[in-house]
């Protein structure tokens, strides 16, 4: 309620593990341009290069300085066949890492969605009977951070932004430059830095469970900072399918405090903001060549 950040501990994935899914990410990462990019981002799947991503609104940004490999969900086969994944011969083992990885986060991402329902005077199984994990659109995401400082102090490995969906779960590496600004309408931004916690997840609220819970969760504005250090990353994020409706939960107003926004489906939400984040396809394409 406060920072819209917090951490997620106790949740049975085994250390080894994450550090097996690190090694493979460095792996995709440290392959030459030409592999990466024959994975090129296609329908929110697959590889992303530097500065490709326009957090920044402002329109002498650059874009971000950092990389990133999209593998959406794994539920639904005609969704599943959009991902794209290098090859056995190129990256042995790369493929079952990941997918047995995104269905560890998605069984901990929805016992965690029963806890937060549980803190919202709702039944516990409420999300499943809004249809909000019924087939959820859930990706996950690998991020490298080159960490080189720039010229300017308006450089950013991620630039001031607030996650569109529901919850995100992140595992970093260790090396520091997540930073949160607690009120994002306040001016001057104040930000402060997010300590490590060893095996710990960062957790932090999304845009649509700020605009379900009638703002009483906070959706956090976070960047990235570059700090001289190659910075690795994780990123689950865990939103409902295109079709279900989001609209204020009825424990979140009343007649006092009514619901600040209208209902929208989740897919038309989403894809508005990734079209302003990303532009067009043809856009991609052509920042890639």
């Amino acid at each position: 309620m406060e920072y819209g950040f917090f951490y997620l501990v106790n949740h049975n994935i085994d250390k080894e593990f994450v550090r097996e899914v690190f090694n493979h990410s460095n792996n995709f990462f440290s392959l030459p341009l030409e592999h990466k990019t024959n994975l090129a981002r296609k329908a929110y799947r697959g590889y992303t290069p530097l500065y490709c991503e326009q957090l920044n609104p402002a329109p002498d940004s650059k874009g971000d300085s950092k990389e990133s490999f999209y593998i959406g969900t794994l539920e639904d086969t005609t969704s599943a066949n959009l991902n794209q994944w290098p090859s056995q011969e190129l990256l042995p083992d790369w493929k079952p890492t990941m997918e047995s990885f995104f269905w560890k986060l998605l069984t901990v991402g929805k016992e965690l969605l029963s806890l937060i329902a549980l803190s919202l005077n709702l039944d516990e199984g409420f999300f499943k009977k809004i249809e909000s994990l019924n087939k959820p659109e859930a990706f996950l995401r690998l991020l490298r951070y080159p960490g080189e400082l720039g010229s300017s102090e308006e450089e950013y490995g991620s630039s001031p932004h607030t996650d569109y969906g529901m919850i995100t779960l992140l595992l970093t590496d260790g090396v520091p430059g997540l930073q949160i600004c607690k009120d994002k309408f306040k001016q001057p931004q104040i930000w402060e830095d997010v300590t490590h916690v060893e095996g710990a997840f960062i957790v932090n609220i999304g845009d649509m469970m700020e605009r379900w819970t009638n703002c009483l969760y906070r959706s956090t504005l976070h960047r990235v900072m570059p700090t001289g250090k190659e910075r690795y990353s994780v990123a689950f994020f865990l939103d409902p399918p295109s079709d279900c409706v989001v609209e204020c939960f009825e424990t979140c107003c009343t007649d006092s405090s009514p619901a600040r926004f209208p209902p929208i489906r989740s897919g038309d939400y989403l894809n508005e903001r990734f079209r302003v984040t990303y532009g067009s396809v043809a856009d991609l394409k052509a920042s890639v060549n």
